[in-house]
This record gives C-alpha cells, sequence and structure tokens, in this order.
C-alpha cells in the first residue's frame, strides 16, 4: 500500500480515528472483490452521516460530482474513497482495486488511528561494549562451569547411572541451543542465566528416577524390575513438579518485560525439554543398555551411606519449626514498613553505570551529584569500588532526547572532580559510562503492578493445581504456608540485609522472576513429599498420619535434597562467576532455594498434621490394612 505525504497545516480532521470501533478486510457481496469494512461508535456515526450527506453527489452516475474523503495516519494520504451516498448507520464500505493484503493493511491503518497518542518509548537501556563483552564472558564461565560441576556430580552420586543422566543433560542442551536458535533469540545475561538454571533442573527429573529406582533395589528387587517400578512410581511427581514449575514460567513470561522474557522462555523449553529428556530419552538408554544383559549402578560408596534409613523426627519437632517460620514471616511482613531498594525499572529514572581508575568514595560522589541535579540521587557500588551504579530522577517526565542529553551532560559535570585525566563528554561515554538505563513513570508503575499480579496468580494458581491434584484441601493450605514463608523470608533478606552486603540488593524485574521461579522450585520439593504421602495412605490403611507424614520426609529426604543440592550449585556458581548483572537475581535464588527446601521439610508436610483432625487423608482408594507399623520413628 501507498501513501502520499501531505501538508499538515490544518491537521484537524472533521471525523478522527477514535471514532472507529472495528475494521477488517472482507469480500463485497456483488462482485466478490477485496474491501474494508468499517463501524463507527454513536457520535462517529451522527457526525458521519452529517458528513456524506453534506459530500453525496448530485449525479451518483456522473463521477464529475463526487466527493472524496481522505483517510490519513501521521500526515500521510493512505486513500480517498468517493462518497457514494449518505451513510446513516455508520458502517461503511471501502472498495477499490485492492488486493486482499492491500486491503488488511488499510483496516489496520483505520483501526490505528483511533490510538489518541502517538508511540514514544518508555524504556531504554543501553549497555557499552566493555559491560556487554564481561557480562557474556562472566555468563560462559558460569554455564561452562555448571555443566562440568553437575555433569561430575552425576557420576560421583549414580555411579554408572550418572551417565544416563549426563545423555539426558546434553541432550536437553543441544535441543534448548536448537530451538532458541530457530526462533532467532539474541543472546542476553538474563538468557544466559535461564541457561544456567537449566542445568540443574534438567537433572532433577534423573535425580527422582533414580533415588526410587534405589529404594525399589534397597526393598531387594531385581534391576529389571526395580526400573520398571521406578520410572513408573516417579511420574507423578515429576510431572506435579514439572507442571508447577511451569506454570510460574508462563506467568512469568506473561507479565515480563524486556530481558525477563528471555529468562522465561529459556526456563519454560528448558522444562518441557526436561520431562522428554529425562523421561523418554534416559528410559530409552536404559532399555537399550538392560537388553544387552546389563545394567546401570546407581549406588556409589558415598550416596549408599547417605540417608541410609534416615529415621529424623520432623513431624514432633514441627512446633519448633513454626516457632521459627513465624518469626521469619513477621520479618518478611516487616520488610514492607523497613522498605525496599528498588531498582529503576520499579522507581522510574535515568540509571547509569560508571567506571573510574581508582577506587571512588561513595557518598562523596552521592553530594555531588545531588547538588549537579538538584535532586535526590541513589549511588551504589557495583562490584569492585571503582564502579558505581547512579540513578537520578532528573527530567524523567520529559521523554525527549534534549532531556537525554541533558542528563548526560550534568551527570559528566558532577563526577569531573573524581577523575584525574578530566575528561571532555564524548570520552567519558566512550570510556567511563558503561551502561545506562531509562524506564519512565508509567512503565514502572505497570511493572509494580504486574509484579504483584504475577506472585499473586502464581500462588493461586498452583493452590487450585494442588487442590485439583490432590483432592484434599489440606494439602493446599499447606502449600500455601509453604510458599508464603519462601516468599516473605526472601523479602525479609532483601529488606533487612540491604548495606551488610558488598552488591545490591534491590526489587526490579530481576527480583521478581528469582520469586517465581522459587515459587515453581520450592513446589517442586513439596509434591515429592506429598505424592509419596498419599502413596502410603493408598498402598496401607491403619496407620497413624502422623507416622505416614514423618515416614514419606524421611524416605523422600535424599531426593529433596539432592534436587535441591543441584540447582542451589548451578545457582551458586552463577552468583559467583556471573557478574553484577545477574548477582542480585542469584542471591534471591539462593536463598529460595534453602527456604524452599526447608520449607518443604518441616512446613508444607508437617502442617498437615494440624489440619487433618479428622484422619481424612488417609481415606484413600487401593488400601491394604496392616495391623501394626513398622518401627519407625512416630511423630508426637
Amino acid at each position: 500500500m501507498y501513501g502520499v505525504r501531505v501538508n499538515p497545516s490544518n491537521p484537524k480532521a472533521k471525523i478522527t480515528g477514535e471514532r472507529v470501533i472495528a475494521a477488517k478486510a472482507d469480500f463485497g457481496q456483488d462482485n466478490h472483490a477485496p474491501e474494508v469494512s468499517m463501524t463507527m461508535d454513536a457520535t462517529g456515526t451522527r457526525d458521519w452521516r452529517n458528513l456524506t450527506r453534506a459530500l453525496k453527489p448530485i449525479n451518483p452516475d456522473d463521477p464529475r460530482t463526487f466527493n472524496y474523503v481522505a483517510v490519513v495516519l501521521d500526515n500521510v494520504v493512505y486513500t480517498a474513497p468517493s462518497i457514494r451516498g449518505e451513510i446513516p448507520n455508520g458502517v461503511s464500505s471501502i472498495s477499490g482495486s485492492f488486493t486482499l493484503e492491500e486491503a488488511q493493511d488499510l483496516a489496520n491503518i483505520l483501526v490505528s488511528g483511533r490510538m489518541p497518542a502517538p508511540a514514544k518509548i518508555v524504556q531504554e537501556q543501553v549497555v557499552g561494549p566493555t559491560l556487554g563483552q564481561e557480562s557474556i564472558e562472566a555468563g560462559a564461565k558460569s554455564f561452562i562451569i555448571s555443566f562440568a560441576v553437575i555433569f561430575v556430580l552425576m557420576l560421583v552420586y549414580y555411579n554408572t547411572g550418572g551417565w544416563v543422566a549426563n545423555i539426558a543433560l546434553i541432550l536437553n542442551l543441544l535441543f534448548t541451543f536448537g530451538i532458541l536458535a530457530s526462533l532467532g533469540a539474541t543472546l542476553t545475561m538474563p538468557g544466559i542465566a535461564g541457561l544456567v538454571l537449566t542445568i540443574g533442573m534438567a537433572v532433577d527429573t534423573n535425580v527422582i528416577i533414580f533415588e526410587r529406582i534405589k529404594d525399589e533395589l534397597s526393598k531387594g528387587k531385581t534391576y529389571a524390575q526395580a526400573v520398571e517400578d521406578g520410572y513408573k512410581r516417579s511420574y507423578a511427581p515429576v510431572l506435579d513438579g514439572h507442571v508447577t514449575s511451569l506454570l510460574t514460567a508462563i506467568i512469568l513470561f506473561y507479565f515480563g518485560l524486556g530481558p525477563v522474557l528471555g529468562f522465561a522462555t529459556t526456563q519454560i523449553i528448558g522444562l518441557i525439554l526436561s520431562l522428554f529428556c529425562g523421561i523418554l530419552v534416559s528410559r530409552m538408554v536404559t532399555d537399550f543398555w538392560m537388553k544387552r544383559k546389563r545394567h546401570f549402578e546407581y549406588f556409589t560408596p558415598i550416596s549408599r551411606r547417605i540417608f541410609k534409613h534416615a529415621n529424623f523426627d520432623f513431624v514432633g519437632k514441627r512446633k519448633i519449626a513454626y516457632v521459627i517460620s513465624a518469626i521469619v514471616m513477621i520479618l518478611g511482613v516487616g520488610s514492607f514498613i523497613n522498605g525496599f531498594d528498588h531498582g529503576v525499572d520499579f522507581s522510574g529514572g535515568r540509571s547509569y553505570t560508571v567506571r573510574f581508575d581508582k577506587a571512588i568514595d561513595r557518598t562523596a560522589v552521592h553530594e555531588a551529584l545531588n547538588k549537579t541535579f538538584d535532586s535526590e540521587t541513589f549511588v551504589k557500588t557495583i562490584g569492585e569500588n571503582n564502579q558505581l551504579n547512579i540513578t537520578t530522577p532528573y527530567r524523567i517526565e520529559e521523554n525527549t532526547d534534549e532531556a537525554a542529553k541533558d542528563a548526560a551532560v550534568k551527570l559528566h559535570a558532577g563526577l569531573q572532580a573524581f577523575y584525574d585525566s578530566k575528561p571532555d563528554q564524548a570520552t567519558f561515554e566512550s570510556k567511563y559510562l558503561v551502561g545506562s538505563q531509562t524506564v519512565a513513570p508509567t512503565i514502572s508503575d505497570d511493572l509494580r503492578t504486574g509484579a504483584v499480579k504475577a506472585t499473586v496468580l502464581s500462588i493461586i494458581v498452583i493452590f487450585l493445581y494442588i487442590l485439583l491434584r490432590f483432592s484434599k484441601w489440606q494439602y493446599s493450605i499447606g502449600t500455601i504456608f509453604s510458599l508464603l514463608h519462601d516468599v516473605l523470608v526472601t523479602l525479609a533478606v532483601f529488606s533487612f540485609c540491604r548495606g551488610f552486603v558488598p552488591f545490591a540488593l534491590e526489587i526490579d524485574q530481576h527480583f521478581i522472576a528469582a520469586i517465581l521461579t522459587v515459587i515453581g522450585f520450592s513446589m517442586n520439593d513439596t509434591v515429592i513429599v506429598f505424592d509419596r504421602i498419599r502413596e502410603t495412605f493408598r498402598n496401607t490403611k491403619g496407620l497413624e498420619t502422623k507416622y505416614v507424614i514423618n515416614r514419606a520426609i524421611n524416605e523422600t529426604l535424599s531426593r529433596t535434597i539432592m534436587t535441591s543440592v543441584t540447582v542451589f550449585l548451578t545457582i551458586l556458581i552463577l552468583f559467583i562467576f556471573g557478574g553484577e548483572v545477574t548477582r542480585g537475581f542469584a542471591f534471591a535464588m539462593l536463598i529460595g532455594v534453602l527456604t524452599g527446601t526447608y520449607s518443604s521439610i518441616f512446613v508444607a508436610a508437617p502442617i498437615l498434621v494440624d489440619f487433618d483432625k479428622k484422619n481424612t487423608l488417609s481415606q484413600e482408594r487401593e488400601a491394604v490394612v496392616i495391623e501394626k507399623a513398622p518401627p519407625l520413628v512416630r511423630g508426637k
């Protein structure tokens, strides 16, 4: 479609695009040629009727008497159809020698005209080549080290069975890279963080399956039968854990913006491939090996001793855990009073990452820039003392190039005294200004609202999923307490530990991504215990609820710890080697993994005892009677 630019000396139109309710490409009833159907609102219908009445031709059969109405967008005339008569009902058809594609383009233009304001940039991020290269190198290093550590851990803990997990891990990563490449994805630091996290979560499926196989072998079953039962009885916890993680990842994808979308996309792909590789591929490799009259070993001297015959009284000590959890949850609520450091994407403003030739006094920079910008400026140390992050609200309401340039000039002027070389503006921006970000107040408001919605929605969705999946409201109550516990603990750390750690603890998009990931991961551990509780109730009858829950926690303890260890190690490596870009995210994840593991053992499962006074959890089908409980510890 072609357009002709016009002189906008009198831009006011008789009828504007805001009066168009709908426009779509269609086919004419007479000649079945492409045309555009347009519908107006009540005010537009009235004005359009008056306009077409005034412009209708004296003689409809004589083209010399036709009048024309131009369709203009951004001072460009896209079409100028003739008026054939009065249009009383606000429904019009624009016909001509259109192709279907041109008709669709014109319909889109008519609908676009409804926008009351032009599009403008509300968030902009500029990363200098030095900072960008450092981030990519740090991310690549984290990825390689994480892969090597998990690869070795699988072999050390699961003997030759670890090769099955490692084959699945390699295929998972290869498939992930292939899918991202086919989607035209851009390599970003959050995306690399997603890949690093994928390494830890990719082996979780195999960990759950291998631990179940070890359980079956400990019962004296043959390898063939143990593998068969191990896979079959692992499907439920594997699917439940992945579904809860996928739900939070999808919610993050829906509410996320910019770099967080890359992380969410990578996480979704990794979780789906983890199911495929961890179940299908691993089973194919195992069956192939067993058909050759061989089998994989799943025990090593280390793994055989760890958590062997675990017999801890978690349920009996649950009231102590309740007190500890209540204290940290109160601190979490108190964090809203104590306050947080908000990232620029939540507070709005202009944020600059500036490098100096030597270690710098942050307080002196803060005082100098407060005078320069004549407003409160936030200055934080990034990594070493020669790099600062500076955030200012200076002229943020003005979304113009002139305002951005003025802010950069003032930044240079305010920092001149801290450079011995006294660089000019161009040198300062090319050599010392390694990154900048601008977020308008409107987008920061939207991000804060979206973050709250995403977090609340994730908890509600998981609550409903657990309720549907386990058919008992007690499981959902345990889930809610566990998730609130994890979120509040992380918030408390980010609020009360500000200034006590050598890196920024900011509430921003990356923090929300970490919280939602922790919510999904925490449920991964919790549903393993829940599934074992339900399985025990289905297979037995006559056991106390306290005993069954305690037994389930102990029997799945190795599984819970190993899934947490794999993810914790990858996040710890990302925290150490991943650079400043993802350090806050990695720290939130580390706290979340620790508290998620704690809550699945000491909160989610034990709390079922206090909400099951009528022993409804034991009312499962397919149960057989056991007259006497085995000699395992009973909760008090």
